[in-house]
């Protein structure tokens, strides 16, 4: 019944904050704020959880730090690029699309497709951070907890390398048309996607100290089935392969996904 009832306040605050959210898209027309939220659920969830139990353990402190702490970093870095950029023209697209194909109108469109998406989506990768909050044994960290939250915080600090070499290369004037082939970008052509997988990995382990905490493993799989095979590098890729000339030299001498020597040309 613990569980039912943690997931079900849960449950309730993800419903209520995205239909808010898409509220205030309506308002905007332009839904990318959405990406920014997709970390800054997270927390939320991480939060939520937390302050339903009134003992706060070692392992509930870690798992919702750790969750906390990646959630404000991307998500920080992903409003900031949002005010910056503007609308993300997948969306525009997915807008568009959506108006001449089907002839739905932009409340639909945007509910339908982003919002009732996303929602359950966020809610079930941020699986580990939840049930692994609910147990109460064991008190103590093991080794394995430990390990999780080293790969968690390894995954935060490389993502924000990669999503910082970025920007500086966007920056650039001179790299107009170029392809970002350097730093770590040089060892994965998804080197942010990576250190995701890594953060969530890392508090699916913290997690998996518990017998409650093992069974949301579904949570970073789906992450990672999200970023290597369907939203992540293959939407990215498709748009490159088209706009960037030396894009395909590039995937030839540089990993997918995980972090590898370059090939020689």
């Amino acid at each position: 019944m613990e569980i039912i009832q943690v997931l079900a306040v849960n449950i309730a605050v993800v419903v209520a904050v995205f239909l808010t959210l898409w509220a205030i898209c309506l308002k905007l027309k332009d839904v990318t704020i959405v990406d920014s939220y997709w970390a800054f659920g997270m927390g939320i969830l991480a939060i939520s959880t937390f302050f339903q139990f009134p003992e706060h353990t070692p392992r509930r402190w870690l798992l919702m730090g750790l969750c906390v702490a990646w959630a404000l970093r991307l998500g920080g870095y992903l409003f900031w690029r949002w005010r910056d950029h503007g609308p993300d023209r997948r969306y525009v697209r997915m807008m568009e699309k959506a108006k001449e194909q089907r002839g739905w109108g932009y409340a639909k469109a945007s509910l339908l497709l982003v919002f009732v998406t996303q929602a359950p989506l966020q809610f079930a990768v941020a699986l580990p951070v939840q049930l692994g909050q609910i147990a109460t044994e064991p008190v103590a960290l093991g080794w394995l907890a430990y390990a999780g939250a080293a790969l968690a915080i390894f995954g935060i600090l490389f993502e924000s390398i990669a999503d910082y070499q970025l920007t500086a290369f966007r920056k650039n004037p001179d790299n107009a048309g170029k392809v970002l082939s350097t730093g770590l970008w040089a060892w994965s052509r998804h080197p942010n996607y990576f250190g995701e997988a890594c953060v969530w990995w890392g508090i699916y382990l913290v997690a998996a100290e518990t017998m409650i905490g093992a069974v949301s493993i579904f949570g970073p799989i789906l992450l990672t089935y999200i970023l290597m095979k369907w939203s992540g590098t293959p939407t990215l890729e498709y748009r490159m392969r088209k706009t960037k000339p030396g894009y395909i030299e590039y995937i030839e001498r540089t990993s997918e996904f995980f972090p590898l020597p370059p090939k020689k040309a």
